[in-house]
């Protein structure tokens, strides 16, 4: 028996082949005697026949006899059945081995299988006529006289794989067999009818989406001619094509952006997803990815611009001028990230805008308090239905400048949730380590934001996390004294109150004592925020009585001045008139400046039992603790009593919390005046976190507090010894109002006070 391996060849019972002489050139066996037995092993590999082994074949293969040889050594076959092969072997090019019979499993009658084989025959009649070689077709298709015939003549011009050959010969099935086969012939005429009749194309499915894919190719032809006839009527395809080619993006953006591109030309306008895809494209080529060239930075102007827009806050303008000369010598972006902490209204938004216009940069604001989800900072991914980018990607958008001035205010209320942390996605964004590459999850490609100048503002550092804050240069801003209240209101709020409102110049006029008034009596802040809602009250009023008609000018001095503004003003806490043994004045920072407290203290018959009232937090009532044990101690006589009394520790103002240890050395004076019942003078106040061994310590806030006494009318300020240094940022005019005694421990204030020491000291003071 003559065994040969064949590969890609689909082979039937009942059906005769034909082996050309080039083919048997390559076998391995050379003599084909008439009636000879051939058994035809089928790979499930393209391998030479030297490196074949048994597992490199199917284990069902073909049986037949060799039906005659011609002249020229071509060889007729003739298949006869199917075998399930066993036992093969092979000693270099020759093989052996045997098999079995499988015999097909007939569950289809001839009548049947007759039908389906005419009905094949027809279609490939009907088929080849429309060719020119049809006529020769024919000839071959009458001949044939199965299905089998049909398969094993044209499978080579196919395109069936290996495997589906082998599902053909493998199956058991004759019904199945049977379809497999019809199915693959319809298949194979319905594909040539598409590759070569593109234009007539039937109702089919398959048919429909090749004529689909031929009309969007005319019509991206047919678009991009009337694009260079009509530029203002440019399709969206080719406009982001034009935007992608001259953005300048870098390789990653670009190829993501083109792989989008080309989705949005498969979808077409009708998908679902095509809003989708174009919002994309519309913002990836909006942003600038150029590097802008470096703009000439005149140090002189920069300096004008933040004279004329700010009035004071001499250091704070000193730092930025520095940084902007650092970037002038290198070039390029450069320094820290600037942090600009202090009260509401003090300037730290706007001096970010008077940055960019000295720079000449562009200028854009992002709030960030009360963001609570990380993809606020970094976008959310494009899978989420909704998805939009970061605020820091949307802000370059605005900016539509690679190197604008990003002012990114509150950082100091950002939230932590399970949403992610936010403050950690900034650490990126504010890194010149890292931020040259951030990547924003809409986009899913790097951007460089090295060029950005990025200022950053808060009320209050203690709440930003300390990875993102030494990431940053923090800049306190002193709230403004009165003097300076005074010059930014004639200078600056009111002629843009009037301005708004439509009010000439020559129309109003306020005196300065006016505005002195409006200063000390309806504003208490650090800033001026609250200055400024008076301005637009007053101008506001002004406005009605002049279209009225009522008068043609008008000039608002003192007396006149609740005719202009709402209420009565702002009461504001001032010294105490009278002197009395337990109550203290003490110095506080809230969020909107400084202002003076009252600790007030007073003992009754009880148990030994301290309450605190006043709404004090739990580090307030912690100095309530230390002053009241020092106390004692320092003073064991005078408090001995105090073991079956009650002490009560209040605070004024009820309705609002406090907290903080700065009053520490307060209290501690307030208990020590209780128990030796010696008054302190009025015109004294302290400030100062107090420690069990009588030391006080150093505070915040202290420009805040100094101008909220001199307010107030006090003259004497006792401050911890460690914040002599922050005397610096003290208005000159405050501290000229001000005699401020720095102390390093309880007893200095005690004896200052005149509660210790000299008694003469204490009967001298006035405290009538």
């Amino acid at each position: 028996m003559i065994v040969l391996p064949i590969y890609d060849m689909l082979l039937l019972p009942g059906v005769n082949f034909y082996f050309r002489k080039d083919v048997l050139s390559s076998m391995p066996v050379k003599e084909f005697p008439d009636g000879e037995d051939v058994l035809f092993l089928v790979q499930n590999t393209d391998k030479k026949k030297s490196e074949l082994q048994p597992q490199d074949f199917y284990e069902k293969g073909l049986i037949g006899k060799v039906d005659s040889v011609d002249d020229e050594g071509n060889v007729s076959i003739r298949v006869t059945d199917r075998v399930r092969i066993s036992d093969i072997e092979n000693e270099g090019d020759v093989f052996s081995a045997s098999g079995s019979i499988c015999p097909l499993v007939e569950d289809i009658s001839e009548e049947e299988r007759r039908e389906k084989y005419q009905e094949t025959q027809r279609s490939l009649l009907r088929f080849v006529q429309h060719f020119q070689w049809g006529i020769v077709a024919r000839t071959f298709i009458q001949h044939w006289h199965s299905l089998s015939e049909m398969i094993c003549a044209i499978s080579a011009y196919m395109n069936l794989t290996p495997e589906d050959k082998y599902e053909i010969l493998a199956t058991d099935s004759h019904r199945e067999r049977t379809d497999l086969i019809q199915n693959s012939i319809f298949e194979f005429i319905e594909m040539v009818k598409i590759s070569g009749e593109a234009e007539h194309a039937q109702r089919e499915t398959h048919e429909r989406a090749y004529r689909e894919t031929a009309l969007k190719k005319q019509i991206s032809i047919l678009e991009q001619e009337l694009d260079e006839m009509h530029p203002e009527n440019i399709s969206d395809v080719r406009k982001f094509e034009k935007k992608i080619d001259e953005a300048g993006m870098n390789p990653e953006a670009e190829a993501e952006a083109r792989k989008v591109l080309n989705r949005m030309k498969q979808e077409g306008k009708d998908s679902h997803e095509y809003g989708m895809l174009y919002d994309y494209l519309d913002f990836v080529t909006t942003l600038s990815w150029k590097k802008a060239e470096p703009e000439p930075i005149d140090l002189r102007e920069a300096e004008d611009i933040l004279n004329e827009d700010h009035y004071g806050l001499d250091k704070v303008k000193d730092r930025i001028i520095q940084q902007i000369a650092v970037m002038a010598l290198k070039k390029q972006q450069s320094g820290s990230i600037l942090l600009f902490v202090g009260a509401p209204g003090t300037g730290k938004t706007s001096i970010g805008q008077s940055i960019a216009k000295a720079l000449h940069r562009e200028y854009v604001r992002i709030s960030l308090g009360g963001i609570r989800d990380e993809a606020e900072i970094r976008g959310h991914r494009r899978t989420y239905i909704g998805a939009m980018p970061g605020r820091i990607m949307e802000g370059m958008k605005r900016s539509g400048a690679s190197n604008p001035v990003i002012v990114l205010d509150e950082v100091d209320k950002l939230a932590n949730e399970y949403h992610g942390d936010p403050a950690s996605a900034l650490l990126e964004v504010l890194d010149p380590e890292q931020n040259f590459s951030f990547t924003d999850h809409y986009m899913n490609v790097p951007y460089d934001l090295s060029d950005v100048l990025f200022v950053c503002t808060a009320n209050t550092a203690d709440t930003i996390p300390e990875p993102l804050l030494n990431r940053m240069e923090m800049i306190q801003f002193p709230g403004y004294t009165a003097v300076e209240k005074f010059q930014i209101a004639k200078k600056h709020l009111l002629p843009k109150a009037m301005e708004s409102m439509g009010i000439k110049k020559s129309s109003l006029k306020v005196t300065d004592d006016a505005l002195r008034m409006i200063i000390s009596e309806y504003t208490a802040e650090s800033g001026v925020r609250g200055l400024k809602k008076q301005m637009d009250i007053l101008c506001r009023h002004a406005a009605v009585k002049l279209v009225r008609g009522d008068q043609k000018s008008i000039t608002v001095n003192v007396k006149r001045i609740r005719d202009y503004l709402d209420g009565r003003g702002i009461r504001h806490d001032s010294r105490m008139e009278h002197a009395l043994p337990g109550v203290v004045t003490g110095l506080a920072w809230t969020q909107a400046g400084g202002d003076i407290l009252f600790i007030e203290t007073s003992v009754t018959e009880g148990s030994g039992k301290l309450n605190v009232t006043g709404q004090l937090g739990d580090v307030m009532k912690e100095s309530v603790q230390i002053a009241l044990t020092l106390t004692r101690s320092m003073f064991p006589e005078e408090t001995r009593e105090w073991e079956k009394k009650n002490i009560h520790v209040h605070v004024p103002a009820g309705a609002v919390p406090k907290d903080g240890p700065s009053a520490g050395v307060t209290i501690t004076t307030a208990l020590v005046s209780l128990a030796l019942q010696r008054p302190v003078p009025t015109d004294i106040a302290m400030t100062g976190e107090i420690s069990l061994r009588g030391g006080v310590m150093p505070i915040g806030g202290l420009p805040e507090k100094l101008m909220a006494a001199q307010r107030a009318g006090l003259k004497r300020i006792f401050i911890p010894y460690e914040n002599v240094e922050d005397l610096e940022d003290v208005a000159g005019e405050v501290k000229d109002d001000l005699e401020i005694i720095p102390v390093k421990r309880v007893e200095d204030v005690l004896e200052a006070a005149g509660l210790i020491g000299e008694e003469t000291e204490a009967e001298k003071a006035d405290v009538a």
